[in-house]
């Protein structure tokens, strides 16, 4: 999860990211360091293996997957190609993922 975060943050400063392109809008550049932002801490926070911190990264994972679907109901992420809108879903199911994963692991938080 931190490692993803990092890439959708850095994807908000370049605008860039294996080819896909991103709006250049400035409100672009903010709403993804946000949520890649969202999923570094989720996943910082998966570490501590305690059970309010599992809840907390499940909600920041939730913010994370609306926000994408805000950038892309904006046009703030284009959806112009099949390489966009592959990026875009894959990218969401993998947060959707982790946060089942999280959610099925329950038992092992504390």
């Amino acid at each position: 999860m931190i490692l993803f975060g990092f890439a959708e943050v850095m994807t908000g400063y370049t605008h860039s990211f294996l080819g896909i392109s991103t709006s250049s809008a400035t409100i672009f550049r903010y709403a993804a360091a946000a949520i890649g932002g969202f999923y570094v801490a989720g996943g910082f926070l998966i570490l501590t293996m305690r059970a309010w911190a599992a809840v907390l990264a499940i909600v920041l994972l939730i913010a994370d997957v609306g926000g994408r679907v805000a950038l892309v109901l904006t046009g703030l992420y284009p959806l112009g190609s099949f390489e966009q809108i592959f990026a875009i879903v894959t990218g969401t199911a993998v947060a959707i993922v982790f946060g089942i994963y999280i959610a099925a692991n329950w038992k092992l938080f504390k």
